[in-house]
């Protein structure tokens, strides 16, 4: 892919410190357009403040944060989703007992003109994404609790999307999904990517990384151990980033 153009996302020498403890310290990373970046770090690496800083979960105590090049003021998530930024969390933050329809479009609903709800537009509308996204998806009655793993994550999927998401902050997509459900994620980042959108990932496991991602960000103590090309380092290679703090020797210079 190309990382010739502008970046859809910078992070700049990002610091972040709690009670005097540096959490981030000056941490840059970018994100392209169609680019699947995954951070990766032992819990308390500082992987997922850096992230929360573009969300807007959390403020920034130094550094800078542009979108499309230009330098923006993230204070809360509202504002990150001005700038077409659009996390989904592990919990995924989905509504049980509704459907995909009425989950899509939760707190921003479809109304007639006269003011009554629109089950009937909501619903074609989310016919309409899925197609989009995920085209073997059938269970638009069901409610999300009767849907899989991988069925639920594409309703948060789904519901980004539509609202115009072009970066998505994705918190362990696969984690506790079996081999089928995990490729189901696969295909819908991979349309993600055609699609232009941006993805940072979140995740534990190298192995996930290694087949999602096109760059790998590796953090250790609050620190940017470095960012490589998943596909110039191996599993071992990563690992090693993770638990002694240093790039490979073949990528060192």
């Amino acid at each position: 892919m190309d990382r010739t153009g502008t970046p859809l996302i910078e992070m700049r020498d990002i610091s972040v410190s709690f009670g005097g403890i540096k959490a981030v310290d000056r941490v840059s990373v970018d994100l392209y357009p169609g680019e699947v970046v995954g951070l990766l770090g032992h819990n308390g690496a500082g992987k997922s403040t850096l992230i929360k800083c573009l969300s807007g979960a959390y403020r920034k105590d130094a550094g800078q944060i542009f979108v499309d090049g230009v330098e923006v003021d993230i204070q809360n998530p509202r504002d990150a989703r001005e700038y077409n930024i659009e996390t989904i969390y592990q919990t995924l933050a989905l509504a049980d007992n509704l459907d995909a329809a009425a989950n899509l479009f939760l707190g921003r609903e479809l109304t007639t003109k006269l003011g009554f709800v629109d089950d009937g537009r909501m619903e074609a509308e989310t016919r309409k994404i899925f197609a989009r996204l995920n085209p073997n998806f059938r269970k638009f009655k069901a409610p999300v609790s009767a849907l899989s793993g991988g069925q639920r994550q594409s309703v948060a999927i789904a519901r980004a999307v539509y609202f115009n998401a072009r970066v998505l902050i994705m918190d362990e997509p696969t984690a506790a999904l079996g081999p089928q459900e995990t490729q189901m994620v696969a295909d819908l980042i991979k349309e993600l990517k055609k699609q232009g959108l941006g993805i940072f990932l979140i995740d534990h496991d190298v192995h996930a990384v290694k087949k999602l991602c096109d760059r790998a960000a590796v953090m250790k103590n609050g620190e940017l151990v470095g960012v490589v090309k998943v596909d110039e380092v191996t599993e071992d290679d990563i690992l090693g980033m993770i638990i002694l703090g240093k790039k490979p020797d073949h990528l060192a210079a």
